[in-house]
């Protein structure tokens, strides 16, 4: 049974709330049924540990297979699938469950893998429902989520949409994509955000070197163009700007379709 299950222990900050806010929190997560999001099983709420208990996922986080500490890389394709399913994920608690609901907290960490690299979506702990008011178009809220993915809206103004998830989500293609953090403070100081640096090397016709230097597909430059584009329209500096995630799957589908047909060309 314990091969089923994997459990985490919240930080006490992320559920600032009291516990009845708490507790309503994990029966509205308890309700979401996607196979592209970790079910929450169960929970404890004693004193200051707060601990979720969610299905096991076996393979890993995303972020691990692309520092390559799972013993292979990545290809191509698995990318595009993981981009594709992560897609479905938030789409659905956008749109399709019982409550909309902002995850809040996109990136690479919380992607888990199955054996077959199926991408499931976990740590739903900055998780909030979306304005339940048909007129409001967002919720204010104290900013909450990881540096370097955060909506700058959202820093700015302390208003919450389903868009500041898109915004992350643009942060974790380029991820998927090239294999470096957002920031990467290491490097020279033109590389260190990377959306910045992806953006010039883009700008300048450099897209190539934006790939990910392990990656040993032939990625055709125009489906490399179009991901790359979709990432920038992901994390413009606007939510307005910004595509909804469920056209942002209807343009990976139809990219993942070109990039079938051209590596069947070659």
């Amino acid at each position: 049974m314990a091969r089923l299950l994997q459990s985490r222990e919240l930080k006490k900050d992320q559920f600032a709330g009291p516990s009845d806010e708490f507790s309503n929190e994990v029966e509205l997560l308890a309700k979401i049924d996607h196979r592209n999001l970790v079910r929450l099983l169960g929970y404890t709420d004693k004193g200051n540990e707060r601990i979720i208990i969610t299905e096991y996922v076996p393979n890993g986080t995303l972020r691990e297979h692309l520092d390559g500490q799972h013993g292979r890389t990545l290809d191509f394709n698995q990318r595009l699938e993981i981009a594709i399913d992560v897609a479905h994920a938030l789409t659905y608690l956008h749109l399709y469950a019982e409550k909309t609901i902002i995850h809040r907290d996109v990136k690479s960490s919380n992607i888990l893998l199955t054996d077959s690299y199926r991408a499931k979506v976990s740590d739903f702990g900055f998780a909030r429902s979306g304005p339940s008011d048909t007129e409001k178009t967002h919720i204010s809220t104290k900013v909450k989520g990881t540096a370097g993915y955060l909506d700058p809206e959202y820093l700015r103004t302390y208003q919450l949409t389903p868009k500041s998830d898109v915004f992350s989500f643009g942060i974790l293609l380029v991820e998927i994509i090239s294999a470096r953090r957002p920031v990467e403070l290491k490097r020279a100081a033109e590389e260190r955000i990377t959306i910045r640096w992806t953006f010039k090397k883009f700008n300048e016709g450099n897209m190539r070197e934006i790939l990910d230097p392990l990656l040993e597909d032939r990625v055709d430059e125009e489906v490399l163009e179009k991901l790359l584009s979709l990432a920038f329209q992901c994390a413009a500096p606007t939510r307005e700007d910004r595509p909804t995630m469920k056209e942002v799957g209807e343009q990976l589908w139809e990219i993942r379709k070109e990039y079938g047909k051209s590596v069947r060309r070659a």
